[in-house]
């Protein structure tokens, strides 16, 4: 049986089932990430609480600290880290691609100076495979190069057939029950893309993800790439918009086709104050916050929202308390996994498009 069924489908969006060796993950999901092990300023049990069911780890730093080898004695990342729900790890290619001068790309693998302590490294597909394998993923990513923005034809081709390559290895390096998924690259040339995302299905991946976006792109070039590739992708296999992204972002992505989503936004922006509502975003340490008694969002069903101010919650955060991380990042994840949890309900009963109109007549993405 096919570890990806669609249940129902609105236009190109659609809610499905992706088993997974921990759990069964309903679509569309959006992927709290936790590149240590961990979501910054969260307990597993919040995740829980939350109703999370995938989180997403980095092999690159995993690898790093504590080391794939020791979190393969202690029984997988999953072990490890307490967390019954499953998890994806990215492959690293992201962070080598942001090391720049300290990595040196070849046929074979990358060279690369740890960003930690300078020590250098060299990972092949196939090492990034057996890393992600000994982490026991559930989904582990083929290693890709990601370029910069703007970049030649010439050698945005040259990289997206590297990367081609690397796949290739990478599937025939796979050993566990793991499911694997390509990275479409190709920059911001929607040939290039068509021509990765081809070759990729050819080579028969679990899934598909879109990657090398968020790299100073113009967003509507962005969309115009996903647009270029959605229907080279199989229907029968789950499709993962890398890094991204905003509110906006991921109700736009998931009407173009696309199931899964991950992006740093919820947990950074609740670091720096900015939180997100039902009305749009709000920078908490502004002065207007000072005596509000209301909660953040009356529509929330988030712990920091059914006991907490506005104007205690400034409080913590200009005083720099701890504890102004864990409420505010609660608050955030909490509102992104409500807003999926929405959308999958609009699209089994078939009001999606509806709740699209709606959302982006009413969502202010800037400060409100």
């Amino acid at each position: 049986m096919s570890a990806f069924r669609v249940l129902t489908s609105v236009g190109l969006a659609r809610s499905a089932i992706l088993e997974t060796n921990h759990a069964a993950i309903e679509t569309p999901v959006f992927m709290p990430v936790g590149t240590q092990g961990a979501v910054k300023a969260l307990l597993a049990r919040d995740l829980e609480e939350m109703g999370a069911q995938i989180v997403l780890g980095n092999a690159y730093h995993l690898y790093l600290r504590p080391g794939d080898v020791l979190v393969k004695e202690m029984g997988g990342i999953q072990r490890f880290a307490v967390w019954d729900g499953a998890v994806l790890t990215d492959s690293g290619g992201y962070q080598i691609f942001s090391l720049g001068l300290l990595r040196k790309i070849q046929e074979e693998g990358v060279t690369f100076q740890s960003h930690i302590d300078g020590s250098k490294h060299f990972l092949t597909p196939e090492r990034v495979v057996e890393i992600q394998e000994n982490l026991m993923s559930d989904i582990c990513m083929c290693l890709d190069e990601c370029v910069s923005y703007p970049s030649s034809h010439d050698y945005t081709k040259a990289s997206m057939g590297l990367t081609t390559r690397w796949a290739r290895r990478c599937r025939d390096a796979k050993k566990s029950g793991s499911l694997l998924f390509g990275i479409v690259q190709g920059g911001m040339y929607g040939d290039l893309r068509l021509q990765s995302a081809r070759d990729l299905v050819a080579l028969d991946f679990a899934g598909y993800a879109l990657g090398g976006f968020s790299v100073g792109e113009p967003k509507g070039v962005m969309w115009e790439m996903v647009d270029a590739v959605m229907g080279e992708l199989p229907s029968e296999k789950p499709r993962y918009l890398m890094g991204l992204g905003f509110p906006e972002d991921i109700v736009e992505g998931v009407r173009k086709g696309i199931d899964m989503f991950d992006c740093v936004i919820p947990t950074r922006h609740a670091r720096n104050g900015n939180l997100f509502t039902r009305a749009g975003r709000i920078n908490i340490k502004h002065a207007r916050y000072a005596h509000d008694e209301t909660p953040l969002d009356e529509t929330c069903g988030c712990y920091t929202c059914g006991r907490f101010s506005k104007a205690y919650l400034r409080h913590l955060f200009v005083t720099r308390e701890l504890t102004s991380y864990y409420l505010n990042t609660l608050h955030n994840v909490s509102f992104y996994l409500g807003l999926m949890k929405r959308i999958r309900e609009e699209i089994r009963q078939e009001r999606f498009e509806a709740f699209y109109n709606e959302f982006m007549s009413e969502w202010k993405g800037g400060e409100v």
